[in-house]
């Protein structure tokens, strides 16, 4: 019995495959799925589901004649849709599921990280299927991960996949587009993912997903810097998930990095969202860039946005996006002492606080290569 090289899979569904009438839950596309998830298991692979549709599964209970839906009742949807949702992946097994709802605030917050980390493991090792979604019904703009692909892609990093499988209404990722151009070619592997790529990916064409085709390559590109080999794969037809469990692949494959980022590094830079920018000097950059040093204030030249101690923010060069770190001052504490000494910060604010800015040890850079 051939079996593919996985020791841990993520598995992400979209709406479009779970109701593709865009009015409550179907099984058309779900069998062979669930047989897919069922003979992983029999071969000893982990697999966490992340399923999308649970504002699809409810739309059939409320009565509503707009195109574009209250954001009040796309939350009360999403309550009664996700039970049903839930329900319906239960029936296709005969081992215990268990609900995980998260929102990108609960990932960006480094102790309930760790706590989701370790909750998921303890299911996997009860030989219980961890089912993710994002918690629609309490997220707001400010919490929202905004789609299940790049959801499925942090749930990966957090899993300690090796394997993240986006399941599509196409084949993977083509030279150009398959529904204008006749002679497209899909692009079997991609090794490395560059602006180029990404120029590939066009806007969603279904109007049941919340994700495109460039969310399936931004959520590989975020697996990939994390060591973990992603598929995009046709999820409608059933013969992709026999091709899988032979080692064989049916999509696209995004190469894993040879060299992927650390737990700490890849959170930095992929999961939590920066809520301002410091905007620093030439020394300071290439001191933070190129001698991995800390920053600190006497290089800040100007402060963007409003953030507290403790929030993520972006440090610029121009219009250069260099890196991302955790900052130790608030904004308003670094308007003032931007420019200054250290000791000035110390005698300032308050006495004793540490004089980085933002510590190496809490910042990742964005370019690989500065000038």
């Amino acid at each position: 019995m051939s079996t593919p090289t996985w020791r841990r899979a993520v598995l992400k569904v979209g709406s479009a495959l779970i109701a593709p009438d865009g009015n409550g839950c179907s099984a058309k596309y779900l069998l062979a799925i669930a047989r897919f998830i069922t003979q992983c298991r029999e071969r000893g692979i982990d697999i966490v589901l992340v399923s999308s549709g649970s504002v699809a599964a409810g739309r059939s209970h409320f009565d509503f004649s707009h195109q574009s839906l209250p954001v009040a009742l796309k939350k009360a949807m999403a309550a009664v849709g996700q039970n049903e949702m839930m329900s319906n992946w239960s029936r296709f097994f005969d081992f215990p599921c268990a609900q995980v709802l998260l929102t990108h605030g609960d990932l960006g917050d480094r102790e309930r990280y760790v706590s989701i980390k370790n909750t998921i493991e303890a299911l996997l090792e009860n030989q219980i299927l961890p089912i993710v979604n994002e918690n629609d019904t309490v997220a707001t703009d400010a919490m929202k991960v905004g789609d299940n692909d790049n959801l499925a892609a942090m749930v990966a990093t957090v899993a300690d996949a090796d394997t993240l499988v986006i399941c599509s209404d196409v084949d993977g990722l083509y030279d150009k587009d398959p529904t204008v151009f006749s002679d497209a070619k899909r692009l079997p592997v991609v090794e490395e993912i560059d602006d180029h790529i990404f120029s590939l990916a066009g806007p969603p064409r279904n109007a049941i997903a919340t994700g495109g085709m460039r969310t399936k390559v931004e959520a590989a590109e975020k697996a990939s810097s994390h060591g973990i080999d992603t598929y995009i794969v046709n999820g409608r037809d059933g013969d992709t998930f026999e091709q899988l469990l032979r080692g064989d692949n049916p999509g696209t494959l995004f190469c894993k990095h040879h060299t992927p980022l650390s737990n700490r590094k890849h959170w930095l830079r992929h999961t939590i969202k920066a809520q301002g920018a410091v905007v620093v000097d030439h020394g300071a950059a290439q001191a933070v860039v190129e001698d991995g040093a800390s920053l600190l204030s006497t290089g800040i030249t100007d402060v963007e946005g409003e953030f507290e101690r403790g929030d993520a923010v972006i440090i610029r060069e121009g219009d250069k996006a260099l890196a991302k770190g955790i900052c130790q001052y608030s904004s308003w504490e670094l308007n003032y002492l931007k420019g200054r000494h250290a000791g000035t910060i110390n005698d300032t604010v308050e006495p004793g606080h540490p004089d980085e800015v933002i510590h190496r040890d809490n910042l990742t850079i964005l370019e690989e290569n500065y000038s």
